[in-house]
């Protein structure tokens, strides 16, 4: 349940929790959800259930045992502050965080208010960074609820970006990632709102990551903006080891 990852913006994802239930527009098509029932139906144990909401606890400990640090992306298969995860689960994730200094971890959330409420009795050391998703306006909320964090990095995932978000609230946020939807039925990013983000982050002194133009065939659009690729991170973050999992 942890794996050398091909998103671009991290290095390994670890999933302690896996499963998910749909809270926004961003969740219609959600990769997660369809590669959770490939699994199950080729028989992965950790998928017995499919896409419903199931905790690993003989995963908790797993980064302890990558000496090397690296980005790691936490539950890419779910969410973290997903209503049927308790909250003392939750604090042991955060503690073998804690505990592992040597990596950078991630972790992003479509429950900002829930985030917003635990965030208090929680332990947040600089290495672990703390971000929301943000797929068009009706969801902005969600960045106040992040800003009440006390995460050194705060961040939003402008993916899939479903529309304009010309006004992002940006004070005390230190990344942004842009990317299009992929896979059946990606509904098309617009060009001006890839621009409109940049912009910002500009004129705001944070760090700009695109990911991907998206589409059915997201391979064929590719990631080049201006004919470059956009590959910021945070002032903050280190260079990190990719040695196996099992390193």
């Amino acid at each position: 349940m942890a794996t050398k990852s091909s998103i671009e913006w991290t290095e390994m994802t670890w999933n302690p929790v896996t499963g998910c239930t749909k809270v926004s527009e961003g969740c219609r098509h959600c990769y997660a959800e369809r590669l959770a029932q490939r699994l199950q139906a080729m028989g992965n144990p950790r998928y017995a259930r499919g896409f419903a909401v199931t905790l690993h606890e003989e995963l908790l400990d797993l980064p302890r045992r990558w000496h090397r640090g690296r980005r790691i992306f936490v539950n890419s298969m779910s969410d973290l502050f997903h209503e049927q995860v308790p909250e003392e689960f939750i604090r042991r994730v955060f503690d073998t965080m804690a505990a592992c200094p040597q990596h950078i971890f991630q972790v992003l959330t479509k429950r900002s208010q829930r985030l917003r409420e635990l965030a208090p009795r929680l332990p947040w050391p600089k290495h672990v960074w703390m971000g929301v998703s943000v797929e068009d306006e009706r969801v902005l909320g969600r960045i106040a609820d992040l800003r009440q964090v006390p995460a050194a990095v705060r961040f939003l995932s402008c993916e899939p970006l479903l529309g304009p978000l010309d006004h992002l609230p940006l004070d005390g946020i230190a990344w942004v990632i842009v990317g299009g939807e992929s896979g059946p039925g990606a509904r098309p990013m617009l060009p001006e709102w890839v621009e409109s983000i940049l912009t910002q982050c500009r004129r705001a002194g944070v760090a700009f990551f695109f990911k991907q133009w998206g589409g059915v065939r997201k391979d064929l659009t590719g990631r080049l903006l201006h004919g470059r690729t956009y590959d910021e991170l945070p002032p903050i973050a280190a260079s990190r080891g990719t040695e196996r999992p099992d390193a």
